[in-house]
C-alpha cells in the first residue's frame, strides 16, 4: 500500500547540478549482477550507499496497483512523499536509480535527487523499516531493515545471513539470549524460511498451554533485548521441537 506522507522537506537538489537522471554505472552493474546471482546483495548496499538516488514525489493516486515484492499502491492524499507498505506492514521509502526506472514504475513522478545517506536518514525518521530499489524494475532489490540504519548511520552493513549461513556472532548473540530462558533446553539459530532467520528452540515437554505461552513470550522478550539481535537481523521466525 502507499501512502502520501507530508510535513517533511526531501533534500534540495542544488548538490546535483548538472546530473542527467542516469544510473551510476557501477550499481547498474551491480544490480545486474544481483539478477543473474553474479552480486550479492551486500555488494548491492554497499555501492547504493556511496551514490546518488531519486526519491519520487505524486501529485495524486487514484487506483490501486500491485508493485514488485508484494508492496501495493493504494491511495494518497495530497503531494507527498510516497511510502510502500509490504505485506508485513512494514512501511518502504521507494527510491531509483534513474530517471528511466523511475518512469518504469511511475511516469507521473517527480524524481527528486538525495544521497543513499539523506534518503535512508528520511525513511529512518519517518520510522519507515526499509527501502525498496527501483521498484519497477528492471532489477528490484529491497533493502532490509538493518543496512538501512547502516545506511543512514554511514557505517558498513554486515548482513546477518550469508551464503545460507547465519554469522557466527549473530547465532551466539542468540544462544546467549535465550539460553537462561527457563524450559529451553537447547537453542541454536538457522536461515529462515518466512524470516530471515530462525531461532530453534528446544522445548521441554509436559508444559502446559499456558506455560508455552509465557515461555514463547519470555523468548521474544529476550531476543528483543539483544542489542547485537536488534541492530543485526531484519526478522526472526522460532521453530519449536521437543528437548529430547
Amino acid at each position: 500500500m502507499t501512502e502520501a506522507h507530508e510535513g517533511r522537506a526531501l533534500p534540495g537538489a542544488s548538490p546535483f547540478a548538472g546530473d542527467d537522471g542516469s544510473a551510476d554505472p557501477e550499481l547498474a552493474t551491480l544490480l545486474m549482477g544481483y539478477a543473474a546471482g553474479t552480486a550479492t546483495l551486500t555488494d548491492v548496499v554497499v555501492r547504493l550507499a556511496k551514490v546518488r538516488v531519486l526519491i519520487p514525489i505524486l501529485a495524486e493516486l487514484d487506483v490501486a496497483e500491485q508493485g514488485d515484492h508484494g508492496f501495493q499502491v493504494d491511495k494518497q492524499a495530497s503531494a507527498g512523499v510516497v511510502a510502500l507498505e509490504a505485506p508485513d506492514g512494514r512501511k518502504a521509502l521507494p527510491v531509483f536509480s534513474s530517471v528511466a526506472s523511475m518512469s518504469a514504475w511511475r511516469h507521473d513522478a517527480r524524481p527528486v535527487p538525495a544521497d543513499a545517506v539523506r534518503a535512508a536518514l528520511s525513511a529512518v525518521a519517518e520510522d519507515w523499516a526499509l527501502l525498496v530499489l527501483d521498484p519497477g524494475g528492471p532489477v528490484s532489490v529491497l533493502v532490509p531493515r538493518p543496512a538501512v540504519w547502516a545506511i543512514a548511520q554511514g557505517k558498513t552493513w554486515l548482513p546477518a545471513v550469508e551464503g545460507d549461513v547465519v554469522a557466527p556472532e549473530i547465532a551466539q548473540a542468540i544462544v546467549d539470549a535465550v539460553s537462561p530462558v527457563g524450559s529451553v533446553a537447547r537453542v541454536s539459530a538457522a536461515p529462515g524460511r518466512t524470516a530471515e532467520v530462525a531461532v530453534r528452540l528446544g522445548i521441554d515437554s509436559g508444559l502446559t498451554r499456558a506455560r508455552l505461552t509465557e515461555v514463547l513470550a519470555e523468548v521474544n522478550a529476550a531476543l528483543g533485548a539483544s542489542k547485537l539481535v536488534s541492530e543485526r537481523v531484519d526478522s526472526l521466525e522460532l521453530r519449536i521441537g521437543r528437548a529430547d
